[in-house]
């Protein structure tokens, strides 16, 4: 229970782009990489933190830019789904090496690989200290997987969205092109869409703000970050 009370949250949702499992590969899935990031989520499940993951398709197939190359959208939306749902078990294959329990839950009617997502359900695996990944979105074109990490976010009550990137926080300009980038700490949700900083797409921004959930960006590849967030440590730039 001592751990509990140092935990500033106790319930997150982490949002992991496909790119972020592809390590320096290019495309597809690093070992590597997932056996990493599978450590660092069991390390903080153990805290007593309740852990849900929403995982993009980046490494696999992104459906809007099959569809600016004229493929229907709707079908390339539905394709990019199914993408996340191979991450989704590349994690719980990596997760569940590492002794944790997991469960992966479908928007999409996967009943040989995935539970379908329903909400009480998905609580109460949580309640029960399993690692839920949510695979397919929200289950519907036209909806990035960033609008399904805030909608799964409201549906089970997460005190925060961790968002997952390859730098420390949201800049002022590209950092890896400006070497003069500078980082927020803070942001509001008004300026992000003001700015239009591209941390997630204006739905998922606009779902946070209209219900007050915070959002971290943070670094995912500097080593005990996400633990050193849910112990309150100040970490990347909060937006609010």
């Amino acid at each position: 229970m001592s751990s509990k009370k140092k935990l500033s949250y106790s319930k997150i949702l982490l949002k992991l782009s496909g790119e972020a499992l592809q390590g320096n590969l290019g495309y597809g899935i690093d070992n590597l990489t997932l056996e990493r990031i599978a450590k660092e989520i069991k390390e903080v499940s153990k805290l007593g933190v309740q852990v849900s993951i929403v995982i993009g398709a980046g490494n696999i197939y992104r459906g809007v830019s099959a569809a600016a190359q004229g493929m229907d959208r709707t079908t390339a939306d539905y394709m990019g789904m199914l993408a996340t749902a191979i991450n989704s078990l590349a994690l719980q294959h990596f997760l569940e090496k590492e002794g944790a329990i997991t469960r992966v839950m479908s928007a999409l009617e996967l009943n040989r690989v995935a539970e379908p997502y329903i909400q009480r359900r998905a609580m109460r695996h949580l309640e029960k200290g399993r690692i839920v990944i949510f695979a397919a979105g929200t289950g519907n074109p036209y909806f990035t997987t960033d609008t399904a990490a805030s909608l799964r976010a409201l549906e089970i009550d997460a005190e925060i969205i961790l968002k997952a990137t390859k730098v420390n926080g949201v800049y002022d300009k590209d950092p890896v092109k400006y070497k003069n980038a500078k980082m927020f700490k803070k942001l509001k949700f008004m300026q992000v869409l003001e700015k239009e900083l591209e941390i997630m797409d204006s739905t998922a921004i606009s779902l946070c703000k209209d219900n007050k959930i915070p959002i971290c960006v943070f670094n995912l590849f500097q080593r005990n970050n996400i633990k050193s967030i849910v112990l309150g440590k100040n970490i990347g730039t909060m937006v609010s």
